[in-house]
């Protein structure tokens, strides 16, 4: 793994690098501890010259309010992605689907179907057996008497 040395990493926080440069060191932030601890030490090295903040509270509850109440001009969305217009678009197809007869027809092709089911009732696999097994002990009582 490439480490960085130390003045590149105070050039880093001074912001005297291009885009494509400081984009390479902050992904190599994430996986090496070496060079964070570089990083560390080059912002406690310049730390008189970073701004620093006037008044700490307003700063958190100006991030906490961004945070938790969203910017309803970056938050809007196009109509058609919004719950109103999917719901009135279902309405509008049933209500298509019901005038149209889809759904009777829908509803006389199950019933026909199930009545086709009815007439062609064939006995359970658990019915065969029991059958067989009924006959099976009917022709043994009828050996049973012949012997007699």
């Amino acid at each position: 793994m490439t480490h960085y040395p130390f003045d590149e990493w105070q050039k880093y926080v001074r912001n005297e690098l291009d885009d494509n440069t400081r984009e390479q060191l902050e992904t190599h932030l994430y996986t090496c501890d070496k060079c964070l601890d570089h990083y560390l030490q080059a912002v406690e090295a310049n730390e008189s010259s970073l701004p620093t903040l006037s008044n700490l509270n307003r700063f958190t509850d100006r991030v906490m309010t961004q945070i938790t109440v969203p910017d309803t001009k970056l938050q809007k969305k196009p109509f058609y992605q919004q719950a109103a217009f999917h719901y009135l678009l279902a309405a509008a197809a049933t209500l298509f689907l019901m005038f149209s007869g889809v759904f009777q027809s829908l509803a006389r092709y199950a019933n026909s179907i199930d009545s086709q089911q009815v007439q062609e009732r064939r006995p359970s696999v658990t019915e065969g057996v029991m059958n067989k097994t009924f006959a099976w002990m009917d022709s043994l009582e009828k050996k049973e008497t012949y012997k007699k």
